[in-house]
Parts: C-alpha cells; structure tokens; sequence
C-alpha cells in the first residue's frame, strides 16, 4: 500500500469547521480515485461514489433543478446502492466530473447546503471548461495531486523517515552526506527515474523489479494518453495535440531545449499550436518552464509566455518514449545524447511536485540557466548535471550577480564554493 502526502491534506480539508468542496485535479492514473476510496474508508461511516464514465447514466441526476433535495433525490434513484446519505457522516465522491458539467456546477449549493463533505475529481478537469454553465467560484477549494514525488517512491520503497530526516540535516546544515548513504540514494534515484511515479507502475516494481514489466505498463499509459487526446481534445486540436505530445522526446533531445514548433511543422507557429500546448498542460500530461527575461523578483513578471520548455509530469513516461533499451543504459549509468532531457525532466517533475512554479532563464541563446526559482524572497538560479561537470552558465552568471546563491545539482555529494552550492540530485526533493 503506497503512503501519499496528500492524505494529511484531505485530513486537515476534512477538520475544517466551514469547509467548501474540494476538487482534486491530476492527470490519468496518479491515484485520485484509490486515494479518496483509502481516506473514506479511514474517516467516513458512509460513502457515497459516482463515476460519471463508468456510470453515465447517472449524469442524469444532475438534468434539471440543481437544488439539494432534488440531487439527493436523484442519487437515491440512478444509484440506489449509492444512497446511504446521513448528513455530517457521509463522503460523496464524484469521479471523472468532468464527464458531468452539471455536477460541477452542483458544487456550489452542497458546499451552501453544508450536510455532506463532496469531494470531486477528474483527469481532464482543465480541458472542459467552455461546457460548464456556471463555475462553483468561491464554493470550492482546489488539491493537485501529482505522480508520486521522490520522498514518496522512497517510502514505497521501504526508506525509513529517519533515514530521510538525516539527509534533509545535510541539506540544511550544508555537510557531506555518508558515503554510504549517498551512493544508495543515488541508486535510488536512477530506479525513480526509470519507474517514475505513476503508482501501479510503482508497484509493480517494488513487488518484483521487472522493469520489462514497468516498460509494458508505461507504454499502455501511454496509449491511454493518446486515447484521451483522440477522444477529449476539440476536433480542430487533435491532430495537433498529438503531434506536440509525440515530439516532447525530440524538443528535450536538443541542445536548446525551447519548445519549437517548426520541430514537427516546418510552418508551425504559436498562434496555431498553443491552445494543443495547452491541453496537454490541462490534462496534467505535461509541466511547463516559462523562460524570464531577467533574474530577479517577481518572477512571474518577467515570463516570458511564448518561450517555454514542456517536460513530461512522469519521467519514467518520458523514458518509455525513448529508444529500446534507455532504462537499462541509465541503470547503468549511460545515457546518451538524452542525459540532459532525462535529467532535467526528473528535476522539473520533483520542483513541481514541491509546488513550484518552473522557469528557466536564456540570454541570447548563448548562456542558459536550467532552472530558477522564488524561494525565500530570493532568486536561486540552478543548473543540473549527470555528473560533476563545470557549470560554466551558473558560474558566469554568479560572477555578473555575486548576492545570489547557485545550486549545482550533480551525480555526486554535497559542497560549496563561494556562492555556488553543489548537491547531489535527489536533494533537489527540499528544494
């Protein structure tokens, strides 16, 4: 059974005296619906579960009036197995809702009504928003819920939280982590990004290593992908959502890793791509890193909104799409021409999974800092390597702005030289 940090956060959602309904978002097959089964199980006497894609006909319920009486109503009849409805000891949980843009709208008058803790979520809540009515704004209260992060692939694989307590000191104490210790997270952390995140993928691989099997099922996940894309994406966005997909491996393969149009459509252009670009960023498929034009605060004033990198939200995805053969070359330690798409893609995965905002910044394409984040009410610029190789952008840009701090994210152990602090990879989880 895999431990996910966003179980305290449904338990501190559900001690609220004056909660809203919650909508929890993520992509395909993180473990939305096992997640919200686990926690009502735990703290509920009654549970009350519809699937508006297994179940369609129960979309029903909400054709109509949208008062409480009448939905209540309507469950008892379309899911009459569904139907212990106690008030202040019942979950209701609506699944894929956004096959039901009614019952999205609902929210706001169970949220008023305040008998019954709702909780809904969806695979594609972003990509369906010109079909509902009336956005519950103000009645509902929003969680993302990722593939699992490196501290939860960790556990998963029977990493104590002493251990990763130890680590976290080292990080924050800037020591050296025992050698010992440091060469088995760094083992660890090539195992994550092979398997990634995705749980039944997880599984899988802690209960027999088979990593034959974990390509098989990243593979079918993304057949699942494209499935979605062919089925939920608007008929003028097909074709081209496929075709950014299908293209992320050959964009994070180039030196400039910039998302370029022209990679797949010599005339493609912004004004014809973006809205497939962001499809896939709805459907959680994808995390996207907005370039700034300069490095200082707030960041976000200074994206740059066409100049952007995708990385896939599971690198062991990403890795499923590559040559035969990848997940043993990076077990091994050789990667190719792709040891910076991989790298990166993992890193980009773990700050977002932290709740970051990803940016990156480039100079005239003749300096490039990977990563640059906000922490602290300071700037911390970031580059990453497969190795300990010299991080020449990152020192030069430490050179031109001295008060910043640098991190150097390496294939190796902690250090710091003037105000460049190298850490090995996986400590990019405190970051």
């Amino acid at each position: 059974m895999l431990k996910r940090e966003i179980e305290d956060k449904l338990i501190e959602w559900k001690n609220k005296t004056d909660k809203k309904c919650l909508i929890i978002s993520g992509a395909r097959q993180v473990g939305k619906t096992y997640i919200v089964e686990k926690f009502a199980k735990e703290y509920y006497e009654n549970f009350v579960e519809i699937n508006f894609v297994e179940n369609p006909t129960a979309k029903k319920i909400f054709d109509g009036d949208l008062n409480i009486t009448t939905i209540l109503a309507n469950i008892s009849l379309y899911v009459p197995e569904q139907s212990h409805l106690v008030p202040n000891k019942t979950l209701i949980f609506f699944d894929e809702i956004q096959a039901c843009p009614n019952a999205r709208t609902a929210l706001k008058f169970f949220a008023i009504d305040k008998r019954f803790d709702v909780i809904a979520s969806g695979s594609l809540l972003g990509t369906n928003y010109e079909q509902v009515s009336s956005y519950p704004t103000g009645y509902v209260e929003f969680l993302e819920m990722n593939p699992l992060s490196l501290k939860e692939f960790l556990w998963a694989n029977g990493v104590d939280e002493s251990v990763i307590s130890i680590i976290r000191n080292c990080y924050e104490t800037r020591r050296v982590v025992n050698e010992a210790m440091n060469v088995k997270m760094l083992e660890y952390f090539k195992q994550y990004i092979v398997v990634g995140g995705m749980p039944n993928v997880v599984n899988t691989f802690i209960n027999n290593h088979n990593f034959e099997e974990v390509l098989n099922l990243q593979k079918n996940i993304l057949i699942d992908y494209k499935n979605d894309i062919a089925k939920y994406a608007i008929s003028t966005e097909k074709v081209k959502a496929k075709a950014c997909f299908e293209s992320i491996p050959a964009q994070l393969a180039k030196e400039n890793k910039k998302f370029m149009y022209s990679t797949f459509d010599k005339n493609g252009k912004s004004q014809k791509y973006l809205g497939s670009v962001n499809w896939l960023i709805d459907a959680g498929i994808v995390n996207i890193c907005n370039n700034v034009s300069t490095l200082d605060l707030p960041l976000v004033a200074y994206k740059e909104e066409n100049y952007f990198k995708l990385y896939m939200a599971d690198t062991g995805l990403l890795v499923s799409m590559l040559d035969d053969g990848t997940n043993a070359q990076i077990m091994e330690g050789n990667l190719g021409i792709y040891k910076g798409a991989i790298f990166e893609n993992i890193i980009a995965q773990i700050l977002h999974s932290n709740g970051n905002k990803l940016y990156f910044y480039n100079r005239n394409n003749t300096l490039e800092i990977d990563f640059v984040l906000s922490k602290n009410a300071k700037v911390i610029p970031i580059e990453v390597k497969s190795n300990n190789s010299k991080a020449k952008s990152l020192s030069t840009i430490l050179k031109i702005n001295p008060n910043l701090q640098g991190i150097k994210l390496i294939y190796g152990n902690v250090g710091q030289v003037g105000n460049m602090l190298t850490l090995p990879l996986y400590m990019a989880m405190f970051l």
